[in-house]
């Protein structure tokens, strides 16, 4: 049984910063490309960044340049480290693994003075 569990949300104020972490198990970790969505009030679900099996990233244009996706595959973990955080990220932010319909919980991220 497949099981993510995110973690690392919180409040925030603008300019800060905040570290996701989502722990897989029930699964070969290392074969699948994982990835971050989030979803903000009233708003459908939107990417925001991709790792392949071999650390290739990809992100949404609003969050380049601020934040970054990395794996540890040892730890069958995959984080999102989110800097220079804007009110407009906002948003429960999910873990999922690529073209399974595995996702997370979600973990609530506020950023707001």
């Amino acid at each position: 049984q497949v099981q993510l569990v995110e973690s690392g949300g919180g409040l925030v104020q603008p300019g800060g910063s905040l570290r996701l972490s989502c722990v897989a198990s029930g699964m070969i970790f290392s074969i699948y490309t994982m990835a971050w969505y989030r979803q903000a009030p009233g708003k459908q679900r939107e990417l925001v960044a991709v790792i392949t099996t071999r650390a290739g990233t990809n992100y949404a244009d609003s969050v380049k340049g601020r934040f970054t996706i990395s794996r540890d595959n040892a730890k069958n973990t995959v984080y999102l480290q989110m800097n220079s955080l804007k009110p407009e990220d906002t948003a429960v932010y999910y873990c999922y693994v690529q073209t399974t319909g595995f996702w997370g919980q979600g973990t609530q991220v506020t950023v707001s003075s």
